[in-house]
Parts: C-alpha cells; sequence; structure tokens
C-alpha cells in the first residue's frame, strides 16, 4: 500500500471538516471527519493521529488508532479515525481506477434511495416544503417531530406534531419522525402512540440512546419501526442494541463511527439480527458519497439520508454552500422517483474541488453546539 506522505484536513462551510491523504507516489484519498460542534476537538485528535501514522495499510491503521489508544471509541476519536479511513478508501480504489463499492464485494443495486429534511429545529411550513421536496425527485423526508419539550409536559404539546405528519403524508411523501432524543419516556410513549394511526416511516431517536432499557420498553408498545444509530460509534456500542431486538433500522454515521471499515462491520452485524441499515447523513458531499458506495454493496440497506439544503446548510451565508459544493459534478445527486443514480467513478465516485475547498478553509469558523432553554431557564434536549 505504501507510505503516506501527508495528511491535511480542512475545515470548511457550513459545519463540515474534510481530510486530505496523498502517498508517497502522490495517490491520493478524500474523507469527511465532521463531528457537528465539534470540530477543533476532531481536529486535535486529527493532529495527534497525523503524528503516528505513516502507511496505508487500512485495517492495520484502524486496529492501531482504535486500540492502541487505551481510552476508545466515544465521538471524537471515531470521528477523527473516520477521516483518515474513509480517505484511505478513496486513496485505494482510485490508484486501481475502480469504484470503491468493487473494492467492497461488488454492487448489490444500481441506484439508491434516499430521503431529505424539512421543516428545521422547530418544524414550520411543512405543507410547502414537502411540496418543493417532492418536485425536487424525493419520495420521502424526515422531520423534526417536536420542538423542545419538557420532561413532562402537556399531551397538547404533541398534537402539532402528530397534523405536521398527516399533512406531509396527505402529500404524498413518506416521512420519518426524528424525536431526536428531546422527548422523555412520559412523552415519548404518548406520541408514538398518537403517530401510530398515521403510519410514519420510522420514529428516529424516541429516547436518547444511552436509555436503551427505556428504548427496549418502548419497542414493545408500537409497531412504528424505531431507528437510532448516530450516536452510536462502534460495533460495541450497537450490539446491546441487536442483542436485545429493541430496533428496526440502523442509522450509524460513517462521519462518526470509523468511517468505511466499522460501518460494514456494523452493516454485518444488523443482518444477522434482521435489521436495516439507514445510514445517518446530514453532511456533506464527501460523506454522502462514502455512505453511497457502501449502500451500493450492502444487502440490508435500506434507505439514505441526504443533507440537500437542510436547514443547517441554509443558515449560513444564505445558503451558499451545500453538498452540491466543493465537488466538480453537482448532478451526480439528481433524485429522480426518491433514488439517485449509484456512483459509478474511482474511489469515492465524486470529484472534489480542491481550490474551493482550500479557499473555504481560509476564513471558516467552527460551527457552534446548539441547545434549547426552556421558559424556567433549565436546560431542555435539542
Amino acid at each position: 500500500m505504501g507510505k503516506i506522505k501527508s495528511i491535511e484536513y480542512f475545515r470548511v462551510l457550513p459545519r463540515w471538516l474534510f481530510v486530505k491523504i496523498t502517498d508517497e507516489h502522490d495517490n491520493y484519498g478524500w474523507g469527511e471527519a465532521t463531528l457537528e460542534g465539534h470540530s477543533q476537538a476532531v481536529e486535535g485528535c486529527l493532529d495527534a493521529m497525523i503524528q503516528r501514522f505513516d502507511n496505508c495499510n487500512i485495517e492495520h491503521l484502524w486496529q492501531t488508532a482504535h486500540r492502541h489508544s487505551f481510552y476508545r471509541g466515544g465521538p471524537v476519536l471515531m470521528s477523527a479515525l473516520a477521516g483518515i479511513d474513509i480517505a484511505l478508501w478513496d486513496l485505494l480504489s482510485r490508484r486501481l481506477n475502480l469504484p470503491l463499492h468493487v473494492l467492497l464485494g461488488g454492487a448489490v443495486r444500481h441506484k439508491v434511495k434516499v430521503y431529505s429534511w424539512i421543516g428545521g429545529d422547530r418544524p414550520r411550513d411543512v405543507e410547502a416544503a414537502a411540496k418543493e421536496r417532492y418536485g425536487q425527485g424525493f419520495r420521502a423526508v424526515k422531520m423534526n417531530a417536536t420542538e423542545d419539550v419538557d420532561w413532562l409536559d402537556s399531551p397538547n404539546a404533541l398534537e402539532t406534531s402528530v397534523e405536521r405528519c398527516r399533512i406531509v403524508k396527505s402529500v404524498g411523501l413518506d416521512v420519518g419522525l426524528d424525536f431526536h432524543g428531546r422527548l422523555h419516556k412520559p412523552m415519548a410513549k404518548q406520541l408514538a402512540k398518537a403517530l401510530e394511526p398515521h403510519k410514519p416511516l420510522f420514529i428516529e431517536e424516541p429516547l436518547l440512546s444511552e436509555h436503551h432499557e427505556g428504548i427496549k420498553q418502548l419497542s414493545g408498545l408500537t409497531t412504528i419501526p424505531i431507528a437510532l444509530g448516530e450516536r452510536l460509534y462502534s460495533r460495541w456500542d450497537v450490539k446491546r442494541f441487536l442483542h436485545d431486538t429493541s430496533i428496526d433500522i440502523l442509522q450509524p454515521d460513517i462521519s462518526h463511527c470509523g468511517g468505511i471499515s466499522e460501518i460494514r462491520r456494523i452493516a454485518s452485524m444488523a443482518e444477522a439480527y434482521d435489521v436495516a441499515l439507514a445510514p445517518h447523513c446530514p453532511l456533506g458531499p464527501i460523506a454522502l458519497a462514502a455512505c453511497i458506495q457502501v449502500a451500493m454493496c450492502t444487502p440490508n440497506f435500506t434507505i439514505q439520508e441526504m443533507g440537500l439544503t437542510i436547514h443547517y446548510n441554509t443558515e449560513h451565508e444564505g445558503g451558499a454552500y451545500d453538498i452540491k459544493n466543493y465537488i466538480k459534478d453537482a448532478g451526480v445527486w439528481d433524485v429522480r422517483e426518491g433514488y439517485v443514480e449509484g456512483l459509478k467513478g474511482p474511489g469515492l465516485g465524486v470529484e472534489v474541488d480542491e481550490e474551493e475547498v482550500r479557499r473555504v478553509a481560509k476564513t471558516a469558523n467552527a460551527w457552534p453546539p446548539k441547545g434549547f432553554v426552556g421558559p424556567d431557564g433549565s436546560i431542555r434536549e435539542w
């Protein structure tokens, strides 16, 4: 595989962190190590990794980064490792002039089902947004199920959630409802029951992932598919949910869970428990391209999140930076009847516009973490 000549990282708008690896023969690959709201921490981790790694042997490097760190896992380390892992897979498959999915066993599908976002952090104007997404070619969307909700709130606080689901379904779209870990068990149980007659595609993070016993309890109270995984960072984090059969859809984030190498292992574990894979990815074009490559060769893949004009992107500089930036052919993200075509070019299948990356990275600030505060001044889940 050869030696690594350089590892560089680039913080770019609206909130992404790209990684470029170049080998001794000037072959290169791109990865994405985005960890929303914590870019500086990942950058510090990458600084340490850059000093330690000098060869392109992907699995050996992955194992070294994970096992020699002593304090393993977690979002920061695994996001930094993801950026390097994705870049090395891109480099290898580019050097061989093959699409990455070919190296991973070959395609099991030629196009990939996708969904996008509507509604924002405090969901509103969902009917107009749903119609716009339908016109863009989407046949499924996701939206936040609620605004911020107190630990125990009035049941009336959930009525608008049900109405928004009904409205979006009437447009002809399937809809996933992202509880986003905002609800605690007293409210999550009520909302799941109220939504059930309206048949959402799934409910996501109905409780925070650390409440595995609560998620197990909730799974026995609803027929709606339960999805989670963006805040699980390795196969060891995932295995508890598979073992207790509490989830139906697993949503690891390729930029948070150690990259292509680990998400493939997670997918295989999930398949053995009849759990579908629907990777989390409201991130940049490099992470999305990596997800598409994994989707093309993963039998239990079901649907891919796509951050096209997601609210996090449009709130920066009038939406000047989105997933169609930083790559030379934005047409790869065109959606037709709910699908994007599989990526067929070498490596990740996208050509990064390095000039734009370097220009934006000169002045890009880090994206700050967000949060909600209740009327009494108490901190609420975001």
